[in-house]
């Protein structure tokens, strides 16, 4: 029995390291491509469409300062963008900080909201932005977000130029990514995301999920949705779905580029991901009771891809971890012998090779010292991940059995230093070139 079990377990894992290794090279394919995409559209852009960015925030006096200077930073024609920052029943100055902004900046608007309609999470917040602004285009910045100079512009054209897109998401970089081992980490995860997951499934699929930040949405498809759902602690996952039921794709433009804090300690990458875990969870519950009424049967794809993620490419992991270590003490009488050990050193070289290549796309990432990061990452963050869903599992299975209430976790901010060179580098003659045309 045990044999079988085990046997059951490496082929979930070995399914999702080929599928790993398909949507690598579409990521890659993706990553050669984008350029010419991009330079065909700067040559016509089309009129810039009104753009609202809605930023939600609950107490984030550490950070919101940087983030509204990026929006002042903003290259999008100023009669046409605003910015709308929804300062969620906040108990600190962010009120006051983003107010001082608003005195200075005609554009910039901020909503203050109190229980019992503030206060609920992102989702709820982003509804009452949603209801104030009056854009075409809707986007959505955290406050810990420095998106650089032409990230709108460059999410907008991306709408102007795809009418069956739906939405358009760009790519994010990390702030603090030389902070310590643990955001190097994270930052090696979110590049190997962007580019496998993100780039792989648009190349093949024309699938990709929204993510938190830096996105933009038609707004008639936000309303035709009606708008964020509240009960989703993954509120961006759980509208991927509904934006590709109405017929629409989800673009990934990676040249619309923003910066975000990432969690520096522990405690808060758990608080955090586990949050993210469950909200995925409550997705792929939510829309595989719901299949068989989905008008856009091609959501299958990507149901079965975070399904396969979170329950059976992480439960093969567990079956075969507990395996292995209970035949440490107790004879199983396994017979595979000598085959595990090869197929557990050819999935690490898979596991390795995979991040390398997406760390290869990103100018100065593929670094001796990234390498090193890379094999550790394998044999701690990735394995801190299983115990991750094994733990956010049992809190959604209780919520659910209990009708237990859903809790929103704010992401707790660090205080930032200088801005990434990146986010505030003079502009090159290109930039301000593209700068007399986009701002006019």
């Amino acid at each position: 029995m045990a044999e079988l079990f085990l046997y059951i377990s490496l082929f979930l894992i070995w399914f999702m390291l080929f599928y790993h290794m398909f949507l690598m090279q579409g990521g890659y394919l993706h990553y050669l491509k984008h350029p010419d995409q991009k330079k065909e559209w700067d040559k016509n852009p089309g009129p810039m469409p009104t753009f609202s960015v809605l930023i939600p925030a609950h107490n984030e006096e550490m950070v919101i300062e940087k983030t509204l200077d990026s929006m002042v930073a903003m290259k999008y024609p100023k009669d046409k963008f605003e910015v709308i920052v929804i300062n969620d029943n906040s108990s600190d100055n962010t009120g006051a900080i983003c107010d001082s902004y608003a005195e200075k900046y005609p554009y910039i608007k901020v909503l203050h909201t109190k229980p019992p309609n503030g206060g609920k999470g992102k989702s709820g917040a982003l509804n009452q932005g949603l209801k104030v602004s009056t854009g075409e285009v809707i986007a959505v910045y955290d406050a810990d977000n420095t998106p650089e100079p032409e990230a709108a512009y460059n999410l907008a054209i991306g709408l102007n130029n795809d009418e069956k897109a739906g939405a358009v998401v760009g790519k994010f970089r990390v702030l603090n990514a030389n902070k310590n081992l643990l955001t190097r980490l994270i930052n090696v995860e979110t590049l190997t995301f962007q580019w496998l997951a993100q780039a792989g499934r648009w190349f093949w699929f024309k699938m990709t999920t929204i993510p938190g930040t830096n996105f933009a949405i038609r707004r008639s498809i936000l309303e035709e949705l009606g708008g964020w759902d509240e009960k989703a602690l993954s509120e961006d996952t759980e509208l991927s779905f509904r934006v590709y039921n109405l017929g629409y794709h989800i673009r990934f433009f990676p040249a619309a580029i923003t910066w975000e804090q990432e969690p520096e300690n522990l405690k808060v990458w758990w608080k955090q991901r586990t949050r993210w875990a469950r909200g995925n969870e409550y997705v792929i519950g939510k829309y595989l009771m719901e299949f068989s009424k989905l008008e856009n049967k091609k959501i299958g794809l990507d149901l079965f891809y975070f399904m396969f993620t979170y329950i059976l490419f992480f439960g093969g992991i567990l079956i075969s971890h507990t395996i292995f270590v209970t035949n440490l003490f107790v004879d199983l009488n396994l017979t595979i012998g000598i085959v595990s050990y090869v197929l557990l050193l050819t999935g690490f070289l898979l596991f390795v090779t995979e991040v390398l290549l997406a760390l290869s796309m990103e100018k100065g990432q593929l670094t001796v010292k990234n390498f090193f990061v890379v094999l550790l990452m394998y044999f701690t963050y990735s394995q801190l991940w299983v115990i991750l869903v094994v733990y956010a599992t049992f809190l959604e299975t209780k919520r659910v059995l209990f009708k237990q209430e859903v809790k929103w976790y704010k992401t707790q901010r660090f205080k930032q230093g200088e801005t990434k060179e990146a986010v505030k580098a003079a502009l090159t003659a290109e930039e301000r070139r593209r700068e007399g045309r986009v701002n006019k």
